[in-house]
Order: structure tokens, then sequence, then C-alpha cells
């Protein structure tokens, strides 16, 4: 499959991408600027794609180490020569696998964040894409919401956190799917196109174990309320600024 170099300011990397397949979106970068990291903590990100978020947390972060699941062979294989490219190879693992097979992948309760940006429909919602990458990115073809969240509960330390963006429609059922996998929600943050304009996207953050009560942060806006219509909010363009020291 072609493949274009791309650079992202945020974090100084290239990334391969697929010219006609999966590339990712503004979702990942959201994501890894949302969750915390500690310093010396081990990440997990399930569904890592072309390698994004572990890199952008590894490059952004003082994580020890970050490990990225992918199922497809194709987007693992472009994920491992991201991490060669960006010179990460020392900190960020890429793990060809499925998360529906997480208990034989890697061992339980021993990392203190999980973090995915998972297929957002169902197999009977939408269209499916012609494109094998671009269908698994956004369509359950390899395992489901609770597919995901369950593999985040077998990982993660008591008092670990799991952070996910995902569809606002589908917020009850992963709120829900969480505390059943004992993950207690504790930040929302709701991402809307525009001020004025309903959300589409959410960002939640649980934590392994915890007790009741979730903080609702403020909204995040991604373009401005302009003629033009693209442009994007001063917030989501520092998003993409290397974050000091």
């Amino acid at each position: 499959m072609k493949e274009t170099l791309d650079k992202l300011s945020i974090g100084n990397l290239q990334l391969l991408q697929a010219e006609n397949g999966y590339r990712y979106s503004l979702d990942p970068i959201i994501l890894a600027r949302f969750v915390n990291v500690r310093r010396g903590g081990r990440v997990v990100d399930l569904g890592a794609g072309c390698g994004i978020i572990s890199l952008l947390l590894a490059r952004l972060s003082d994580a020890d180490e970050c490990i990225g699941i992918e199922i497809q062979p194709e987007l693992a294989d472009r994920a491992v020569r991201n991490v060669e490219l960006n010179v990460l190879h020392d900190r960020v693992h890429i793990v060809q696998d499925d998360i529906r097979s997480i208990q034989d992948i890697l061992p339980t309760g021993c990392f203190d964040l999980v973090v995915s940006n998972p297929p957002y429909r169902r197999l009977d919602s939408g269209r499916i894409a012609p494109n094998n990458e671009r269908a698994a990115a956004r369509h359950e073809l390899a395992g489901g919401l609770v597919d995901f969240v369950a593999a985040a509960s077998w990982l993660l330390k008591n008092g670990g956190s799991f952070a996910m963006i995902y569809l606002v429609e589908r917020l009850p059922e992963l709120m829900t799917v969480m505390i059943a996998e004992g993950i207690e929600p504790k930040r929302l943050r709701m991402v809307h196109p525009r001020q004025g304009e309903a959300a589409k996207i959410v960002l939640l953050e649980g934590r392994k174990g915890g007790h009741p009560g979730l903080q609702v942060e403020n909204p995040l806006y991604i373009y401005r309320n302009n003629a033009a219509g693209r442009d994007y909010t001063e917030e989501v363009l520092q998003m993409y600024e290397v974050l000091p020291g």
C-alpha cells in the first residue's frame, strides 16, 4: 500500500500513513492532551493504528513505557516503523494482536494508564468503508465497546486510569460498561464542532476501583464561529504546540 510521510508539530513527530487507508484524525491529539501521564508510568494504547497516541504520550510525557496493541498486521508494521523513525524504540513498543485476547498478551494489574480511540460504530450502524483499514478503524469489526473496557480493566492497577474518546450518543453505554468493569467515571469533557452546536464527541476518564464522583470539565470547541468555518479555535491550535520543558 502506498504511504505518505507526514510531519506533526506536536512532539515533532514524523508519521508514515497509508495514502488511501487509515489516516489519523484530530481525535488522538485531543485524547493525548486530555490524559495525565504520571512520571515513570506504564501506558497501554488499545487499537494503536499507526502508533500516533503511543508516540505522542512518549514524546510529551515522562512515561517509562508506552505499549500499543493493534490487530491489523499492516497497521502494526507501520506503527513499528513509526517508532523507529522517531527514535522512540526504547520507550514505545507495538504488539500485533487482538485486544480480545488481552489475558494472553499482557499481565494483569501492571499499568497506570490505558487509553483508546476505538471504532465508534456498531456493525449495524452506517455504511462500512470499503478499505479494510478504514473499516476496522470506524466499525467494531474486531471487538466492541465491552471488549475494549474489559481489556482496560484487566491491565490497570487499582487506582489506575482509563481514558477514551467516543461518540456522545453512546456515552450512557460507555459509562454503564465502565462501571460494570470496575472503572468509575471521574472526568468528562464534551467536544463540540462550534459554539452553539451540539457535542458529537466526548472524552471520558475513569479510575479502576475509584469512588463515585464525576467532574464535568468546560466544553472543547473545535472550530471558530466564523465565515470560513474550518479554522481551529485557539485551544485546539495550542494542542499542536510542543509542551514546555
